[in-house]
């Protein structure tokens, strides 16, 4: 399986970059998950709409035609591990790349949003974005081992 997380933000602090390197080395050479950062919009003024509009171009700009995609939103529907497990299970079966959409601070532009396959919470609480990448990169190596039967899930 192959997953792209499409990240808007640059220069990550060290514990974020050890973080999701610690859950990438874990991870099996056919379960390969590419992290790709996106340079966010120059934060000139209050047009938060202007700020995602100009992320959105960057992102699509990524995306691949063949890809499946899951945008990130505090307001889409909350997802458990299992059901992360379920879903990259049948991306997989199916043979679906796929591309996990982290916003910039202002969040992701309303048609992005809705253009994506799935838009999941993680939790309706607010988290700062280098810390959603460290959460994700647990959770993804997590629906791995759900999926390979793996102990390191214990539920």
């Amino acid at each position: 399986m192959r997953i792209r997380v499409l990240a808007v933000g640059t220069r990550m602090p060290d514990w974020v970059v050890a973080g999701v390197s610690e859950y990438g080395k874990r991870l099996p050479r056919d379960f390969q998950v590419e992290w790709v950062e996106i340079q966010p919009a120059k934060r000139q003024g209050d047009d938060r709409q202007k700020f995602r509009t100009r992320e959105a171009e960057a992102i699509r700009r990524q995306l691949k035609g063949n890809e499946a995609v899951i945008a990130l939103d505090v307001k889409g529907t909350l997802v458990s591990t299992e059901v992360m497990a379920e879903c990259f299970a049948g991306y997989r079966q199916e043979g679906t790349a796929l591309a996990i959409l982290i916003g910039g601070p202002d969040g992701i532009e309303g048609e992005l949003l809705h253009s994506a396959d799935q838009r999941w919470s993680l939790g309706r609480i607010t988290l700062p974005h280098p810390l959603v990448r460290v959460v994700l990169a647990e959770q993804l190596y997590r629906a791995w081992s759900i999926n390979a039967r793996h102990p390191y899930h214990r539920a």
